[in-house]
């Protein structure tokens, strides 16, 4: 039931008023001014407020300050073109003369409600978005993040094109996300297209439009995605599988900043900044002939390189307990840990999915856990040892095996790929280094 609050100092306006809700299903609060609606009441609890203009004390525009986020509709028996605009202005959402038609008046309360409760919503889903898509929360203190999010906020104040590039389920999405949010385009559309997922008889049609009669099927005009994205963001992720024909029209977006819909011979001005997305190697495919070189050149203004989640080192333990208390939120479990060994076995898991494949099985450990802790086995990871015919470092201590690896292989890796081929960090490498009286080499 939606609940109202009535400010009005004449009572039998008020009574008669209240009568008139309650009987349409309307919860009802009255007050004759606002000092005793404030004393009686709390503001903020109301869906709506309707308030004369002219009340005891402070006039009926100033609970629209007070009642933060409520809609407040002014009444007034001096109806006139001026009070009504004040009104407006001050920040009431409608305004309504007396004596009112009571038809007229609970059309109105319904208006307004409807608005409010989309309003609501709109907010609702935009504090949705940003659990999911956490662009100013985005995790990672490994030299590799560091860098990717350094180049997210040079280019993201720009309109230049971005390459993002890196494997599948490392967040190439959150990445373009991130840099449409902090652009100054942010209040515009951000259009997301996979083209991998489009038909290719339908890719062209489905980014540039097409007129009615175009091809069979086409049965009215359809405005494109790039259309769509005007004044926006358009995100080709997978832009590696775009058919040579559709390349050629993108190429004519990035050029002139216009599009042409299938079947038409005019051509309409879009204003749209383009951020692309790979798993594949462009420059591999332009080799082969499988992706236009002036379009790749188009695209690689400013890459940004995702690194897979095996190689960005103590982010994973970091990562994994941001996914745990998400997948907690949304199953509507209590909050959970992991158990001691759980990081240790995701840090030397080879993660071939990546980020999507971690949020996956975590998910998967919080569906399947009996209690608050996620146990090693919940996450149903097969770690693979690689086995090898007996040499001479199976004869060693790990002692011995540690100074003669290091040894053997310092002057050709640095400490970052030595700790990786050893599977330890670069803070327990520094540490067994003075442990054993290993100095390190010059390169």
């Amino acid at each position: 039931m939606k609940q109202i609050l009535i400010i009005e100092d004449e009572a039998i306006i008020r009574q008669s008023l209240k009568r008139l809700l309650q009987r349409n299903g309307y919860g009802v609060c009255e007050a004759a001014s606002i000092p005793q609606a404030e004393a009686e009441n709390s503001l903020e609890d109301f869906d709506l407020i309707i308030a004369d203009l002219r009340l005891p004390g402070p006039p009926g525009t100033e609970v629209i300050e007070k009642a933060t986020g409520v809609p407040v509709l002014i009444m007034t028996s001096y109806a006139s073109v001026r009070s009504a605009v004040d009104a407006m202005k001050l920040g009431a959402v409608d305004y309504i003369a007396k004596p009112f038609d009571h038809d007229e008046l609970l059309l109105t309360l319904e208006r307004v409600l409807k608005q409010s409760n989309l309003e609501r919503q709109n907010q609702a889903l935009k504090s949705d978005l940003s659990r999911n898509y956490p662009v100013s929360g985005m995790i990672g203190n490994s030299p590799q993040m560091q860098e990717v999010f350094s180049r997210i906020s040079r280019v993201a104040p720009t309109d230049a094109t971005v390459l993002i590039m890196g494997e599948s389920g490392t967040g190439k999405e959150l990445v373009a996300r991130a840099v449409h949010e902090q652009s100054p385009r942010r209040q515009a559309p951000l259009i997301t297209v996979n083209c991998a997922a489009i038909p290719e008889n339908l890719i062209e049609s489905e980014l540039f439009g097409h007129e009615k009669g175009a091809f069979t099927g086409a049965n009215e005009t359809h405005h494109g995605l790039v259309e769509a994205a005007h004044g926006g963001t358009l995100f080709l992720d997978e832009i590696g599988e775009l058919p040579q024909e559709a390349q050629a029209r993108l190429l004519r977006v990035l050029q002139e900043g216009e599009i042409r819909r299938v079947g038409s011979t005019r051509s309409r001005l879009v204003d749209v900044r383009l951020i692309a997305a790979t798993n594949r190697d462009l420059k591999q495919l332009v080799e082969q002939g499988q992706f236009r070189a002036d379009l790749y050149f188009r695209l690689h203004v400013m890459e940004i390189l995702l690194p897979p989640l095996r190689e960005r080192g103590d982010d994973i333990s970091e990562l994994a307990t941001r996914l745990l208390e998400r997948a907690c939120k949304r199953l509507n479990r209590p909050t959970m840990a992991f158990d001691a060994s759980c990081i240790q076995t995701m840090q030397h898991y080879h993660w071939p999915g990546n980020v999507r494949e971690m949020e996956n099985v975590i998910e998967r450990a919080v569906i399947l856990a009996d209690g608050q802790t996620i146990h090693t086995q919940l996450l149903g990871l097969q770690i693979k040892q690689e086995t090898a015919p007996e040499s001479e470092h199976d004869k060693l201590s790990l002692d011995e095996y540690f100074i003669q690896f290091v040894r053997e292989h310092e002057t050709k890796m640095n400490e970052t790929e030595l700790a990786k081929q050893l599977g330890i960090s670069r803070k327990t490498l520094w540490e067994r280094r003075n442990r054993l009286g290993i100095p390190r080499q010059r390169r």
